[in-house]
């Protein structure tokens, strides 16, 4: 069983400037609740309860987040907003928190390695935060993952399909079904052009990552604007070992954009209100 999960939160944010000037754009609400706490709440249903989250200067309001704020918790005694805290004092009693620093942004590989010694010699998750991911019918997209990993055993991306004129916004996939909605990889490539694009099955920000990936990444060279990428050290792990990808149930909205954190602020107030 997976009990890691790694939150890189060390980015700028710089598209929701200036909202992100002194506020970590993890911390922007979906209505009521920050996109980093919906994260930890999937891995929390996964399973994944030592979260590891991986951050840079200005973002102590993630750790805040995450402890308790007793003179809050005196005021509201005994309100009728008390209930309010309920879902968080959840997380904070579940769940152990650590942290470490990215202190270069040299991309998400980059980010990853700076969380080694949270996770160790272990398989593990990671959440990409601005990526909101919902499912109203069947458990969340890493719990999905998480139930894969256990027969499988090995790194997991979670992908789905994009318009083939979108594809330079993603990493993407080459490789053979091998189940409905599971994939074999044979390759990836990081933001191709559209009529380089081998498919147009694009990775989303879930992975589930065996330990040997560490190693991959120290030993690969710098991709694309000379930074670590991911995409690339996956991309080395399958040549040498089973690595899938798995078309998950439910929907994504990318709240890294503004368009779609307008959307998934419409969808989840909207289910609110039915």
């Amino acid at each position: 069983m997976i009990t890691k999960c790694l939150f890189p939160a060390a980015g700028y944010g710089t598209r929701f400037l200036p909202a992100t000037k002194a506020m970590p754009k993890e911390m922007l609400p979906i209505v009521d609740k920050p996109l980093i706490q919906l994260g930890v709440a999937e891995a929390m249903e996964a399973g994944m309860n030592d979260i590891g989250v991986i951050s840079g200067r200005g973002k102590r309001a993630i750790e805040d987040h995450f402890d308790i704020s007793y003179e809050l918790e005196h005021q509201i005694a005994g309100s009728s907003k008390e209930t309010l805290l309920d879902e968080i004092r959840h997380i904070i009693d579940t769940c152990t928190f650590s942290y470490t620093r990215q202190v270069e942004m040299k991309g998400l590989g980059h980010a990853i390695l700076t969380g080694e010694r949270l996770v160790g010699n272990n398989p593990f998750g990671v959440v990409l935060s601005d990526d909101y991911c919902t499912n109203e019918d069947s458990p969340g997209v890493l719990k999905q993952m998480a139930d894969v990993f256990s027969e499988y055993h090995c790194t997991i991306v979670a992908i789905e399909e994009v318009p083939l004129d979108q594809t330079d916004k993603y990493g993407v996939i080459e490789g053979k079904e091998i189940q409905d909605g599971l994939f074999k990889i044979s390759s990836m490539v990081e933001k191709p052009a559209p009529e380089d694009a081998p498919t147009n099955l694009a990775i989303i920000g879930r992975y589930i990552l065996t330990p040997d990936i560490f190693q991959i990444i120290r030993n690969t060279p710098p991709g694309a604007n000379g930074e670590m990428q991911i995409t690339d050290a996956i991309n080395t792990q399958a040549q040498k070992r089973l690595v899938l990808g798995y078309k998950f149930k439910g929907r994504r909205f990318d709240c890294g954009s503004l368009e779609g954190f307008v959307q998934a602020t419409n969808y989840v107030y909207e289910g609110m209100q039915s």
